[in-house]
């Protein structure tokens, strides 16, 4: 399958110190993937290097095709779709959730004097629609709960139909009813074969949708593991990457990891 990243020795150096660390990774087309490692690992800046926000110090980037630092970014971030915390502090709270939505069209974060086509609010209703949103496009985004605004999120996120998704821990904060209920949105999204090459980053194995077919394990801006998910994701290579014995367990697809003393 095609390849819409490639990370071939990539090193990012901030203040004499290796936050990416020589990483060697890939990802084809049809691939899921999950970012699991300790805080300070390197996760969030995988994906900051994928969405074109910051340059490796060393390496080299591809992403769909294009080498990061030889081509125009502001051409390929609108095929790249992106949703994270840091985004959603920039939405207007008071913007309804249609708009939010829609605005993904311009790549502008508030509606102002743009133009949208029919075609245009179709696809955002659409997109509302598969994340269980339409009976929120009025609500104000600073109204919704967390679990319906990291869903709001993800609909800006794939509403200009993406090539690639990166999901910057969409779960975290969320309660056990919420966050099951975007796991299972999520999940079924992973499988569709529409769907584009995707990336989410996680602290938790319990929060792997199912459909997830990838995992890159990281420590210390390094590689501890990276593959399909049933040979990278073991307890061995979850004790490497966390630094203390870890047990872990499946069930229908779903994961489950605890310390052992």
């Amino acid at each position: 399958m095609p390849q819409v990243l490639r990370f071939s020795e990539v090193v990012v150096r901030r203040n004499a110190r290796d936050i990416i660390d020589h990483l060697e990774w890939s990802v084809a087309d049809d691939e899921r993937w999950v970012i699991l490692g300790p805080n300070g690992a390197g996760k969030t800046t995988v994906l900051q290097l994928a969405d074109t926000l910051i340059h490796p110090s060393a390496g080299v980037v591809e992403i769909l095709g294009e080498r990061l630092g030889r081509t125009d970014v502001f051409e390929l971030r609108p095929r790249i779709g992106f949703a994270s915390s840091a985004m959603a502090r920039r939405l207007p709270p008071e913007e309804t959730v249609l708009n939010v939505v829609l605005t993904a069209a311009y790549s502008v974060t508030g509606r102002w004097n743009e133009q949208y086509e029919d075609i245009d609010e179709r696809r955002a209703l659409r997109v509302l629609a598969e994340w269980k949103l339409d009976h929120l496009a009025d609500r104000t985004f600073g109204t919704l709960s967390d679990g319906e605004q990291k869903r709001v999120q993800i609909a800006r996120a794939v509403m200009t139909d993406p090539e690639l998704l990166l999901l910057d821990e969409p779960s975290a904060s969320l309660d056990l009813g919420a966050r099951e209920e975007l796991l299972a949105l999520l999940g079924g999204y992973a499988q569709a074969p529409t769907t584009p090459a995707m990336i989410m980053v996680t602290h938790h194995v319990e929060e792997i949708p199912i459909g997830f077919t990838h995992v890159l394990l990281l420590r210390d801006g390094q590689a501890v593991a990276a593959g399909p998910i049933a040979e990278a994701l073991t307890a061995e290579n979850l004790t490497e990457t966390f630094g203390l014995t870890i047990q872990l367990t499946e069930d229908a697809g779903r994961y489950s990891a605890r310390a052992i003393a």
